[in-house]
């Protein structure tokens, strides 16, 4: 299944990984379209995020990754840190505070790769980006 996901402003495509993450993929897409703030890491390397605090999902550990490739997306659904997404733009080793962590790779970006650096630059220069993630059409 296809997404648009635009972030600051970027615009990328991407798949959804319903066979690899089919229950994180459902339960993301019952809250599409799904709008936040992203920041960058704080722990985990090249990446940005959206923290969630308690908000639950519904799901648990699956297709789960500490080290998600540039272009991947992750959703940690809870428990020893707070919920969060993140795309990885660069090299990331997926942790917090408490310790290293892993999170189910649900999203692979398919478009504007080459863009991801920018992006992870300008969230940590210029601050807080919104992003959107829609259905495309």
């Amino acid at each position: 299944m296809k997404l648009k996901i635009t972030a600051g402003p970027f615009v990328f495509e991407g798949r959804l990984e319903t066979d690899k993450a089919p229950q994180t993929a459902k339960a993301f897409l019952a809250h599409l379209p799904f709008r936040g703030q992203i920041v960058h890491v704080r722990w985990s390397g090249e990446g940005v995020w959206i923290p969630l605090g308690d908000f639950n999902f519904g799901v648990g550990y699956e297709n789960h990754t500490s080290h998600p490739a540039p272009g991947q997306i992750i959703l940690y659904p809870g428990g020893i840190s707070e919920t969060e997404i993140l795309l990885a733009y660069g090299g990331v080793d997926f942790s917090s505070k408490v310790g290293q962590l892993a999170g189910n790779h649900f999203i692979t970006l398919t478009s504007n790769l080459d863009k991801l650096p920018e992006l992870g630059r300008k969230t940590l220069w210029e601050g807080a980006q919104p992003i959107l993630f829609e259905l495309d059409q």
